[in-house]
């Protein structure tokens, strides 16, 4: 018998403990034996079919040997840090869905298990039930990664559907998504872009080797989208999409996350409603994308015991996921150049004046149009010089 620890039990480590329940003869086969979770650390203790699990003392965890991994569901730094600290001095693996803690903490932690010879695996912290670590760090590892990008975010993903599909304004979109669930109450991780910003520095990091720091990465979410905008470009072959984006450059990497013009006809502005996809660009396979649910109770728990399962039955701890806590070398987004879509007060002769050669998408009191290729610098003095409603990146 193989026990394991949860520690949190809300949405995430109520999955973990049903997928292990539900799935027990699958995992017992692969695993040889039976896998049980014997301990649940809580702050409160309620009613349920876990109640005799249940704990609010760590200790319990910590200093019981039969307990060989331990899967963090609390989310957030501060507790979630401190337990997996101990946990991994423990000589427990820890496998995590917790995108904060690795984005801000992940290379320490990775440090201290690789010296304890255990695995800090964190699969589900970015695509959720989507395995795009895995094949990210081992099936592409003979490739150089130039570039990983992404609609990291099933709220931001299923507002924008809804704008496009019925008409419906930024806040009647959010008003809908908080009515099903997928939205939070307070829901501005997700659509101001913080969400997707700490899946892309997980991204980034594994993708170039090196520490991005969360707080270097611009995170501009769709709180500010316009509906007109979002009707401009898809009359004009466009979709409008919430991208994390990390870029290998020459003199270094760069990483940002900001919503996209799309052009229809590209496979990432098919992806709709809930569902996440990612883009890796590597130099020998070129284009590989992993598309899926990104968030959500089973699909989420699926990809914390799928890593539970892999420390299981690894002989050696995965050594391949890793980074260096050097963050030198990263380069502001703002000088990374783009096509930029605009909208602005006046007509096509302003834009003319101003930038030459534009793509027109439309004509009137107001004119939106498409500019060649510039930095986001040249982008956001031309905002301001021309008075811009809106100022989006394209991708491509």
């Amino acid at each position: 018998m193989i026990q394991i620890a949860i520690m949190g039990l809300g949405t995430v480590g109520t999955g973990v403990a049903k997928v292990i329940a539900e799935n027990s003869r699958q995992i017992e086969r692969k695993l040889g034996e039976p896998l049980q979770v014997k301990r649940v650390l809580v702050r409160r203790f309620k009613d349920g079919p876990y109640r005799q699990l249940m704990t609010d003392d760590f200790t319990k965890i910590e200093e019981d040997d039969d307990i060989r991994v331990v899967v963090e569901t609390i989310g957030g730094v501060d507790a979630a840090y401190e337990y997996t600290k101990r946990a991994l001095m423990a000589g427990k693996h820890v496998v995590t869905a917790n995108k904060q803690l690795v984005a801000e903490k992940g290379c320490e932690l990775l440090a201290l298990a690789r010296r304890k010879n255990v695995s800090y695996l964190f699969e589900a912290s970015v695509g959720g039930g989507i395995p795009v670590l895995h094949p990210l760090t081992q099936c592409m590892a003979a490739n150089r990664i130039d570039e990983v990008y992404g609609i990291l975010n099933g709220t931001t993903n299923y507002i924008l559907t809804r704008m496009v599909r019925t008409g419906a304004s930024f806040a009647d979109a959010l008003a809908e998504a908080q009515e099903k669930g997928y939205a939070e109450a307070d829901p501005t991780a997700d659509v101001e872009g913080i969400d997707a910003g700490r899946k892309t520095c997980i991204l980034a990091d594994l993708a170039f080797g090196h520490q991005v720091d969360p707080d270097n990465v611009p995170m501009e979410g769709i709180s500010k989208l316009y509906l007109e905008d979002v009707k401009i470009a898809e009359r004009g072959g466009y979709r409008i999409k919430l991208l994390g984006r990390a870029v290998r450059l020459p003199n270094g990497r760069s990483a940002y996350v900001a919503p996209h013009l799309i052009q229809e006809d590209h496979p990432m502005a098919n992806v709709e409603d809930v569902f996440n996809a990612v883009m890796v660009k590597g130099n020998a396979t070129g284009d590989v994308m992993f598309y899926g649910r990104g968030a959500g109770e089973m699909p989420t728990a699926s990809a914390c015991v799928s890593d539970v399962m892999e420390v299981l039955q690894s002989s050696a701890r995965r050594d391949e996921i890793n980074w260096s806590e050097d963050g030198e070398g990263f380069v502001d987004p703002a000088e990374l150049k783009n096509r930029y879509y605009f909208r602005i007060p006046g007509s096509l002769t302003i834009a003319a004046a101003d930038f030459g050669e534009v793509e027109v998408l439309s004509e009137g009191s107001e004119t939106a149009f498409l500019t060649e290729p510039i930095t986001g610098r040249e982008a956001q003095a031309h905002a301001e010089r021309l008075r811009a409603i809106a100022c989006l990146r394209v991708l491509g």
